[in-house]
């Protein structure tokens, strides 16, 4: 699974939502030919990475390069069940990408538009955006 391997600070603070912002970095397709756009801002998980990575590379078999162009570097705690308010934050669960609307999510190349938007359709079951299929300019 998608994880740092080492980190500046272990526990991070949540932050905020700062009203509809779109992104500014990330928001061009660079790589390939092909990209898999986020329309809302919403936290992804590694675990949610991985299934869609999982679906696109046994899709796309052995054609076609791809890129992951998000990378999840936030950790998010939790306390366990039961437990009584107080004693500190809890322990790193798992760890997170904040995307924002317009972010490339994936990329593809050396494949025809037909197969990259069906790969796509595939990949965006697995993911909690609504997402938009995108062609190089």
């Amino acid at each position: 699974m998608l994880m740092p391997k080492k980190v500046k600070y272990r526990k991070w603070q949540k932050g905020r939502r700062r009203g509809k912002r779109h992104a500014t970095k990330g928001a061009l397709v660079s790589f390939g030919d092909f990209g898999l756009k986020s329309l809302e801002p919403h936290w992804i998980t590694a675990r949610q990475i991985e299934a869609a990575r999982r679906v696109l590379t046994r899709f796309l078999r052995k054609e076609g390069k791809m890129w992951i162009r998000i990378f999840p570097d936030k950790p998010i705690t939790t306390k366990g069940s039961e437990v009584p308010m107080g004693k500190g934050k809890g322990t790193v669960d798992h760890y997170v990408v904040p995307v924002k609307a317009g972010t490339i999510l994936f990329e593809l190349a050396g494949l025809d538009e037909e197969i990259a938007k069906k790969a796509f359709l595939l990949t965006s079951h697995k993911l909690p955006v609504k997402t938009k299929f995108v062609i190089k300019h």
